[in-house]
């Protein structure tokens, strides 16, 4: 499918007198979370509330602050959510996408709203129970 990128809306989910920034990230649904650059972690004023040991694509492992909470936004959608502060360009992981009911169409290399709930996020709030128990 390749890469693409989507334009999303940051804020600050604590200080609403802060402006919202919004940035173009990397659409990724092979990584999990939402990662951003220091400087927009700066810029929107995130605490950092814990540190977190992660694996790059090159199999280096580091540690890395895990800030936070952020609102973040897609189209008619918004999420609450931590990120990873890494690298130089944000990475739109897949557990943000799976929170606002995101789907990535690969024939237009977009990211979407999931035309079977065009108007609300739908989300599944409990697990399967496997047959006989």
């Amino acid at each position: 499918m390749g890469t693409f990128s989507a334009s999303i809306e940051l804020s600050n989910a604590r200080h609403d007198g802060l402006a919202p920034m919004t940035i173009d990230a990397l659409v990724d649904s092979g990584a999990l979370h939402l990662c951003i650059p220091a400087q927009v972690a700066q810029q929107l004023q995130l605490d950092v509330l814990d540190q977190r040991q992660v694996t790059v694509a090159d199999g280096r492992s580091q540690l890395v602050d895990y800030v936070g909470p952020i609102s973040l936004r897609f189209a008619n959608r918004r999420c609450l959510t931590g990120a990873l502060v890494l690298g130089d360009q944000a990475l739109l992981g897949a557990i943000p996408m799976e929170d606002m009911d995101l789907v990535i169409s690969p024939a237009r290399r977009e990211l979407t709203v999931n035309p079977q709930h065009p108007n609300i996020a739908a989300s599944m709030a409990m697990g399967f129970q496997a047959s006989g128990q």
